[in-house]
């Protein structure tokens, strides 16, 4: 073992002279503790929330969305669609119509995005956790039915009971003229009755969701689509199936996975995360600070063992390393301890959920969700272990040169 470490060592764990000693060194670690086990335990829990948010928007959103990069609408009568919906990787294969309608119920309007599906594609992949009320059987004996978006029913106040319970959908006619006597004749009005609810999630909370020819009939769009949503067999292989696809339709139209969608709501939670993370790691940098005091206090305890160290030939760095390595000892003591009790905080919390949401506060989750991911362990470890060893440096230097010989 090399001196400096032995002196360090012996020193970190040896009663003191004067006791306050002792205590200040035990407070600094509890510091580096604390903080280690907080940035943990946060790191964790935005984890989990990470997670619960993303999977609600992944609910909504499909696993791949290819659309035009110019202009709104394209056609699918090419061999490449035609091989893609054959393609032994994909689970579901829509083709989408959507544009904004005027939507009426009982004198209530609302300005809503009608969204046409191949029918069969809701009942391709499980959407169950979409809906609020009722189901997506969107296609009943040749009858058209709508699934409705929460902001549309809220605001509306459509109900889902009722013989003749119809939405009035009303869409400008293209190629219509706009210096005609009657303008409504230029507006194409469609009912349909509302077969369910979704979920509130923002962003698709205005949809209308109806059979496609539905759509095609309303929007006056009997050849082209607006886009083309996939959902794949092995979630795994998504990002393999969007370079293919994307590869085979070049720079004409754009294959985005659901990151790619919406890449605001995946930039904000992650930010979130890492703000703060800046923001507890400036607390815990606060917190190392208390190994300078440690190390100062007991520099003017061993005072007398350093002069006899000089005395036996040692110089200054050496003295120096002592109070360094004793100074990164209480970091790391710190920092690993942190971890442990971070993880099991985590793991009760996973196990027990006892951070509960308020009861009846919350309809998604009742216990506050973790995640536990390796690398958010060695990153704190390591964050906390330089800014320590920094630290100790500092305490260190200054420190040994106060000592001075005895004449």
């Amino acid at each position: 073992m090399r001196l400096p470490i032995f002196f360090a060592k012996r020193y970190l764990f040896s009663k003191k002279s004067v006791n306050a000693i002792n205590v200040i060194s035990l407070i600094s670690v509890i510091g580096v503790l604390i903080s280690s086990a907080a940035l943990v335990i946060v790191l964790s829990f935005y984890n989990g929330m990470e997670n619960l948010i993303l999977s609600l928007y992944s609910t909504f959103a499909p696993e791949l969305r290819i659309a035009p990069t110019e202009g709104k609408v394209f056609s699918t009568n090419t061999a490449i669609f035609q091989e893609l919906r054959k393609d032994n990787l994909i689970q579901s294969y829509t083709e989408v119509l959507e544009d904004k309608v005027l939507v009426e119920y009982e004198n209530h309007q609302f300005i809503a995005q009608v969204k046409g599906v191949e029918p069969q594609s809701l009942l391709a992949v499980n959407h169950e956790n979409m809906l609020y009320a009722g189901d997506f059987n969107i296609l009943e004996h040749n009858n058209p039915y709508a699934i409705i978006g929460a902001q549309v029913q809220a605001n509306l106040r459509v109900s889902l009971e009722g013989i003749n319970n119809h939405i009035q959908l009303f869409s400008p006619r293209k190629g219509g003229s706009v210096n005609s006597v009657n303008p409504m004749e230029e507006i194409n009005i469609r009912n349909i009755a509302p077969r369910g609810i979704l979920q509130y999630q923002q962003g698709f909370d205005n949809l209308i969701i109806t059979p496609i020819d539905f759509a095609r009939d309303l929007l006056n769009e009997h050849s082209k689509i607006s886009a083309i949503e996939i959902y794949t067999k092995d979630p795994a292989k998504v990002e393999q199936l969007k370079n293919t696809i994307q590869k085979k339709l070049g720079k004409d139209f754009s294959v985005k996975n659901r990151e790619q969608q919406n890449p605001l709501l995946y930039k904000t939670i992650r930010s979130e995360k890492w703000i703060v993370f800046f923001i507890l790691t400036v607390i815990g940098i606060i917190a190392i600070f208390n190994i300078i005091g440690s190390l100062t206090m007991l520099v003017i305890d061993k005072k007398e063992d350093m002069r006899v160290l000089e005395s036996l030939g040692a110089n200054k760095t050496l003295i120096q390393r002592i109070f360094f390595y004793e100074g990164v000892m209480i970091a790391f003591i710190g920092g690993v301890v942190g971890n442990i009790l971070g993880l099991l905080f985590c793991l009760f919390q996973e196990r027990f959920g006892f951070i509960r949401t308020a009861d009846g506060a919350n309809t998604i989750m009742d216990v506050y969700p973790v995640d536990i991911r390796a690398m958010d362990f060695v990153l704190v470890f390591i964050t906390i272990m330089v800014f320590a060893t920094l630290v100790s440096y500092l305490a260190a230097k200054l420190s040994v040169r106060e000592i001075k010989p005895e004449n």
